[in-house]
């Protein structure tokens, strides 16, 4: 006998693609949303018709080896093409105990799964329900991911959480904080809170992947003959060996001063050369670069760069 087919993904709206997470996320909120206790009495029928379609949904879509018969149906199918089971599925076991909360399910449910829908309802019933989860973004500096700090953090309603950044964090790393999201209900356990870190910019370096980047500012007569500079690390201040001849845009690397990774190795710090010239030259410095135009060896007429 065909039937007519049921969209899980439609009904929980999630893609097919869908994590495991993102399902489970799906589902928290709308159960929630649904929960027929939670409704005002004239909406508590319509409110459980919905809510056993989201259980359902879930119970297929949260089963790897259920999803995976699901699946098998076809990414084209829609909502209300018919759908006729393999003989013998609808001699399945009825009253299965896991949908005993559940009241009936639907006539596609027990042809896909073998679940007989002869029993009458049983009234109202209690569910519990896991609390929702929370999602967040925390804004954190350069100092914190260098050195694994610990923040203490406010939700809404007054909580306060402890909240470590781990070695290896970065922009966009997730921190998952188990069991301190939302409430559930009749007993349903607390949802997580999803913290997405978000790295405050740093006045001076810039983050490159594991490694760090500086501007590294040179007099032209630095640039040119070469020498030592003292400049500022995350680690304190070194002093730096800048090569004779050295151009604009040159990347000069202090190996393992940059970010920290998992493995308890680091990235490198790269100082960029930007060469500066006086703005205001004195009678001098003037005088200075006019011998060096005079005695150059490059034409002055000659294009930079050519």
């Amino acid at each position: 006998m065909a039937v007519k087919f049921r969209d899980y993904y439609e009904v929980l709206g999630v893609p097919r693609t869908a994590t495991a997470d993102e399902i489970k996320r799906a589902y928290r909120q709308l159960a929630r949303k649904h929960h027929p206790d939670l409704q005002p009495a004239a909406e508590r029928t319509r409110a459980a018709e919905r809510f056993k379609e989201i259980n359902e949904a879930y119970e297929v879509l949260s089963d790897p080896d259920k999803r995976g018969k699901y699946d098998a149906l076809g990414a084209n199918w829609k909502s209300g093409m018919d759908f006729t089971p393999p003989p013998g599925a609808e001699r399945g076991p009825a009253g299965s105990a896991e949908w005993e909360d559940f009241g009936d399910v639907s006539d596609f449910f027990a042809s896909l799964f073998g679940r007989s829908t002869g029993r009458a309802g049983r009234g109202s019933v209690r569910v519990t329900i896991p609390g929702n989860d929370i999602e967040a973004e925390l804004p954190v500096t350069l100092e914190e991911l260098l050195h694994s700090a610990r923040r203490r953090i406010t939700l809404n309603g007054g909580r306060s959480l402890d909240v470590e950044i781990p070695r290896g964090a970065r922009e966009g790393t997730v921190l998952r904080l188990a069991g301190q999201g939302g409430q559930g209900v009749n007993g349903g356990p607390p949802g997580d809170v999803y913290l997405r870190l978000r790295l405050i910019p740093h006045p001076r370096y810039r983050v490159a992947g594991d490694d760090l980047e500086m501007d590294l500012t040179l007099w032209p007569w630095q640039a040119v003959l070469g020498g030592e500079v003292r400049i500022e690390t995350p680690d304190g201040p070194v002093t730096l060996t800048v090569p004779a001849g050295t151009q604009g845009g040159r990347r000069l690397r202090l190996r393992g001063r940059g970010l920290p990774r998992a493995d308890g190795t680091r990235g490198d710090l790269y100082a960029v050369a930007r060469i500066v010239i006086p703005e205001r030259p004195s009678s001098a410095e003037r005088e200075a670069y006019e011998t060096l135009k005079q005695r150059a060896s490059v034409p002055a007429d000659r294009p930079a760069g050519g």
